[in-house]
């Protein structure tokens, strides 16, 4: 039987190993570009063919995705009219292992009359590409992981690495926050996560849990009941928070014998409760429920009660 594992860790160590030397390319070439690109006013334009394709519109992807505006041509389709989505102003990243790409260096003579800036993302710095390009950042490997030496592997990994570290370090030089990504991906997961907020989701006005201290147990149970959060919030004439009084409440209280037809909720409810206020993120609220072992949520702005929410109404945002 074919040894797979051994094949498979000899791919892994010899792109690891390509790795590893990748360092050496991130030198003043690496950040002539990196200074172009930022000062540029106008889109990343990226170009690959074949395999640097597949990898070139990763890399516009994570460029878009981190502040960088940008996206792919494909080289050929820019030849037969996608050329007027690149606009003066522009930068071009064209990526070639070999750097003689003739589907994009054909591109240059006319890129060249636009005065579009061109960076080459090439393994071989005296390549054409390299050349006639106004910055050059190499992608050279010792060898590729296939054993023919012909499928780009351990090349593609590398171009991938350094259109990681271009648009990370961009990122950074950018000042861009968590929230800036979240504003790019507000249908995601992380979206709901850095721009949801509480007040996005709570329960307000008549959907609101809530009694008065001499509110009898039993009346107060069919408010829980009725607006479904597993608790109602206790309040005065003003609507200042007082207490809250939960499902695990009432369990307590009725382990203790206590007559729920002439008690007030007053002398059951638990006072100075967790409070949110409703301007906190919805992940943040989530992770104050879970440091505080409790389901429930009440709402607050200078202790005057707004809103409450429960673990579902979480779940239902897709926060957890």
């Amino acid at each position: 039987m074919f040894d797979y594992r051994s094949a498979a860790l000899e791919v892994l160590n010899t792109e690891i190993a390509a790795l590893q030397q990748l360092d050496q390319y991130f030198d003043q070439h690496f950040l002539d570009a990196c200074d172009m690109i930022l000062a540029n006013k106008g889109k990343v334009v990226v170009m690959g063919i074949g395999k640097s394709g597949h990898i070139g519109n990763k890399i516009a992807a994570t460029l878009a995705s981190t502040g960088t505006p940008a996206f792919f041509v494909h080289p050929g389709e820019a030849a037969h009219g996608d050329l007027g989505m690149i606009a003066p102003g522009d930068i071009v990243l064209a990526i070639s292992n070999s750097g003689e790409s003739q589907e994009i260096l054909a591109l240059f003579p006319v890129l060249k009359r636009l005065q579009i800036k061109i960076i080459s993302m090439t393994g071989n710095p005296q390549s054409n590409m390299a050349k006639l390009s106004e910055g050059h950042l190499c992608i050279h490997v010792p060898k590729e992981a296939c054993p023919l030496g012909l499928a780009p592997t351990s090349s593609a990994t590398a171009t991938l690495v350094m259109g990681d570290a271009l648009a990370v370090s961009l990122l950074q030089a950018r000042g861009f926050t968590a929230e800036d990504f979240a504003l790019s991906h507000p249908g995601g997961a992380l979206g709901r996560k850095l721009l949801l907020k509480l007040s996005d989701i709570m329960h307000l006005g008549d959907d609101l849990p809530m009694v008065t201290p001499q509110t009898l147990i039993r009346d107060a149970l069919l408010e829980i009941s009725q607006k479904g959060l597993g608790m109602t919030a206790v309040i005065d004439d003003k609507q200042h928070l007082l207490g809250i009084f939960t499902d695990g409440d009432l369990r307590r209280i009725l382990d203790k014998r206590i007559d729920i037809h002439t008690t007030a909720i007053r002398d059951v409810m638990t006072e100075n409760p967790t409070v949110a206020h409703p301007d906190m993120l919805a992940a943040e609220g989530l992770n104050l429920m879970q440091s505080k072992s409790i389901n429930g949520l009440l709402l607050c702005d200078h202790n005057k009660l707004v809103g409450a929410l429960n673990m579902h109404d979480l779940l239902r945002a897709g926060v957890m």
